[in-house]
């Protein structure tokens, strides 16, 4: 908390509450609150937090008002709102060890309790009423900075592959951000030129003081305290590889049935799920939830319950000494531990077509989240794929574009695909089914994509589609090259487990257990699972059981 004095207009605080993002505390919880912090007296014009600060307490307004503003101390600052008594100020960033995204500036004097922020772990670990009423502000908050474009600015062209590659991993890992499109942005030439840097040496990222010229995704995550310096130097009961649904769901029970865990990630936390706009089958949520709430959620719970997150971290490699496990990082690093979970998922194939390398990161895409769907600007656009998450793509994606044709390589789209998002999609009156087709190529100029051009699998013949973009949905290529060649896999690379490792008579072996004894797989990167989110997080859950019966 610093003491820097600036004059802001804001406007009066809100005599209602807002459900759920900016509750109120009853006097109770705030006395509850009271034995883990201290009372502080505050003055017009104080900080509270500033945006950019790599911390913040937890700070509960006791008397006055505060300020929370967006872009404090530049020309474009504004007030996001304004909270009194009762109220909690911060959001996600005081649990996940990110940097400060908005600034708390008092407005009326009075006074604020404050908590440490290793204090409020604590509180939320054990005290599940507060626990629900902060952790759900705190999600609402996050996704509500997300829909507001607050955080860092990426600049560039969305033209751009490094653009599109920074936007994306912002945009996976939930990193409240801006865009600033070249192309587009009247005003981003002359902020670029004001920096000193050119278009040509673009994208950059600003934050702050920080000027990052085409960072790679590590970079970008340090400054955003996404990675830390490495993981802890500790032997890990439960190692796992992969931050899908799978591998959220072993953290979660993992490290609450006192595990001592560690969960990694190439990319970011969510898996393929975090790409789905809207998943409506899962359990629980009748009226669906984004893969990336989802994830999120399952992120927070991981941590409340004490499991480490590191992302991006890709595992490399994985090898037995003695009787424990060593995984190979990326970047040099070891982790050991005693089990290992597998639970690295798959990732889209990529379409074979003439062209194609023309266009992916530019008009080629392999997700549907909002970022693709902002780039199409109304356009027409294809989607190839025939099982759920091209469903989803095209329920999702026909908002924002003039047409969508999904492309379906077999004969009936309900071989392969949710029958609720078959029935969904037969009643879009801008989606046109194309069944039997194959596209072969891709035709456009400077790396922007005009039409496709898609092969009649029954006759041969051959139509161009006038299109954008293109969404490629089709099948799964699983990561386990970094399993090799140790882990037993099947022909198309997927991790073989239990029973299906018949030709290893040596002993018995679990459900889920793969050719090592006290590595697991689970999820979309076990040979023979279901590719459904509900399953996953099932194995996810079962693995931990199997993982206690090993230990013993």
């Amino acid at each position: 908390m610093t003491s820097a004095h600036t004059k802001v207009d804001v406007p009066e605080p809100e005599t209602h509450d807002v459900y759920g993002a900016f509750p109120r505390l009853t006097h109770e919880q705030i006395a509850r609150l009271e034995q883990h912090g201290s009372r502080v007296p505050t003055t017009p014009g104080q900080v509270l937090y500033r945006e950019g600060d790599p911390s913040c307490d937890f700070c509960v307004i006791l008397d006055g008002t505060v300020a929370t503003i967006d872009g404090h101390e530049t020309p474009d600052a504004h007030v996001l709102g304004v909270h009194g008594p009762g109220r909690f100020l911060g959001e996600l960033n005081i649990l996940t060890g990110q940097p400060v995204f908005l600034t708390a500036l008092v407005q009326r004097p009075g006074e604020v309790l404050v908590v440490a922020t290793d204090r409020l772990r604590e509180l939320v670990a054990n005290d599940s009423e507060l626990a629900d009423v902060v952790l759900h502000a705190f999600l609402e908050r996050r996704f509500l900075l997300l829909e507001l474009r607050s955080g860092f600015k990426i600049v560039g062209s969305r033209f751009d592959p490094d653009c599109h590659r920074l936007r994306d991993f912002a945009a996976r890992n939930r990193l409240p951000h801006e865009f600033v499109d070249l192309d587009r942005d009247d005003q981003a030439e002359g902020l670029v030129s004001g920096l000193g840097v050119s278009p040509s040496d673009t994208p950059v990222v600003l934050w702050r003081r920080h000027l990052l010229r085409n960072p790679s995704n590590e970079e970008l995550a340090q400054i955003m305290g996404l990675r830390p310096a490495r993981p802890d130097a500790v032997t890990f009961d439960l190692l796992v590889v992969g931050a899908g649904p799978a591998g959220l769901a072993a953290a979660v029970y993992g490290a609450s049935e006192g595990l001592k865990t560690l969960l990694l990630d190439g990319v970011a936390t969510g898996g393929q799920a975090a790409l789905s706009s809207r998943i409506e089958n899962y359990l629980g949520f009748p009226s669906g939830i984004s893969g990336g709430e989802l994830a999120e959620r399952a992120v927070v719970q991981a941590e409340k319950f004490g499991a480490q997150i590191t992302v991006p971290y890709e595992a490399v490699g994985l090898e037995q000494r003695d009787s424990r496990y060593v995984v190979s990082l990326d970047d040099g690093a070891e982790v050991v531990a005693s089990c290992v979970l597998i639970a690295s998922g798959a990732r889209y194939r990529r379409l074979e077509a003439e062209n194609i390398g023309d266009f992916e990161g530019t008009s080629v895409y392999y997700s549907a989240t909002k970022m693709e769907a902002n780039l199409c600007g109304g356009d027409p656009i294809a989607v190839v794929g025939g099982g759920n998450s091209a469903g989803q793509a095209t329920v999702f994606l026909s908002r924002f574009v003039s047409s969508v044709r999904l492309v379906v390589r077999g004969d009936d789209l309900g071989q392969s695909m949710s029958r609720y998002l078959v029935d969904r999609i037969e009643r879009l009156p801008n989606v046109e089914l194309v069944v039997h087709h194959e596209v072969r190529s891709l035709l456009g100029r400077n790396h922007i994509l005009e039409a496709i051009v898609a092969e009649d699998r029954h006759t041969g013949e051959r139509s161009r589609f006038d299109c954008r973009a293109l969404f490629v949905f089709i099948g799964a290529k699983p990561h386990t090259d970094w399993l090799r060649p140790g882990i037993a896999i099947d022909d198309r690379g997927f991790v073989l487990t239990g029973d299906d490792l018949e030709s290893y008579p040596d002993r018995a072996r679990a459900s889920l257990e793969t050719s090592h004894p006290g590595v697991f797989a689970a999820g979309d990167v076990r040979s023979g699972s279901v590719k459904r989110v509900a399953s996953a997080v099932g194995e996810g859950a079962m693995a931990v059981h199997l993982v206690h019966e090993h230990l013993r």
